[in-house]
C-alpha cells in the first residue's frame, strides 16, 4: 500500500532540491535571446532530459548501490554533505551568467542538467529509493517533473509577479530548506551507523 506521508515528504524534498521557482531568474537569463516559442521548447527539453535521468536513477539506483556495496547510512551522510555544500553555494551566490543558447543546447545543458537535475537531485532520488522503495521514488520523480514543467511554462508571469527581489527571496528560502534537509540526512546517517555498531 502506498504511504502518502512518505510520498509527500519525498516530493517536497525533491522539489526543494530541484528548485524550479528559485531557478526562474537563471532560466530566463540563459534563454533571454530566444523567442517565446523557442523558450518553451527549451524548457520542455529541459524537463524531459532532467527527469529521464532521474527516472533512470529511481529504477536502477538500488542496483548501482548493490554493485558498489554501499549502505544507506553511507549514502545519507555523503549525500547530505553534498546537498549542504550546494545549499551553502546557493545562499552565497549573488549573480548568474546570462548568455544565449539554441533551444536544444539550453534545454539539455545547462537547464536540464545540471540546473534542474544535478548531483543533489540524483542523491535525493537514490535516498528516497533506499528509504521508501521504487514506487515512491518513481512517483516522486513524476510529480516533481509535472510541477516543474508547469512552473517553467508560466515562468515569465511568475517572475514578473515575484520581481527580482521576490525571486531572490524564494531562492534563498529554498536554499535554507535544502540545508536543513541536508543536515537531517547527515544526522540520520550517523544515527543508523551508530545503531549498526551496537
Amino acid at each position: 500500500m502506498l504511504d502518502l506521508l512518505n510520498l509527500s515528504k519525498s516530493v517536497i524534498s525533491l522539489l526543494i532540491v530541484v528548485d524550479p521557482l528559485g531557478n526562474i531568474p537563471i532560466f530566463l537569463g540563459i534563454t533571454g535571446g530566444l523567442a517565446p516559442d523557442q523558450r518553451r521548447r527549451a524548457f520542455d527539453i529541459a524537463v524531459i532530459t532532467g527527469f529521464s535521468l532521474l527516472t533512470g536513477f529511481a529504477i536502477l539506483g538500488e542496483w548501482v548501490l548493490r554493485i558498489f556495496d554501499i549502505e544507506l547510512y553511507s549514502f545519507r551522510i555523503a549525500g547530505g554533505l553534498l546537498l549542504l555544500f550546494i545549499a551553502l553555494e546557493l545562499l552565497m551566490k549573488t549573480s548568474y551568467e546570462a548568455r544565449g543558447y539554441s533551444p536544444e543546447q539550453a534545454g539539455a545543458v545547462p537547464l536540464g542538467v545540471p540546473l534542474l537535475v544535478g548531483p543533489g537531485a540524483i542523491t535525493t532520488v537514490i535516498i528516497i529509493l533506499k528509504a521508501f522503495g521504487i514506487v515512491v521514488a518513481t512517483l516522486s520523480v513524476a510529480i516533481v517533473a509535472i510541477a516543474t514543467w508547469l512552473i517553467l511554462r508560466f515562468s515569465s508571469p511568475i517572475h514578473r509577479a515575484l520581481g527580482e527581489v521576490g525571486a531572490t527571496v524564494v531562492s534563498k528560502v529554498m536554499a535554507m530548506l535544502l540545508a536543513a534537509i541536508a543536515v537531517q540526512f547527515i544526522l540520520e546517517g550517523v544515527r543508523e551507523y551508530l545503531m549498526r555498531l551496537r
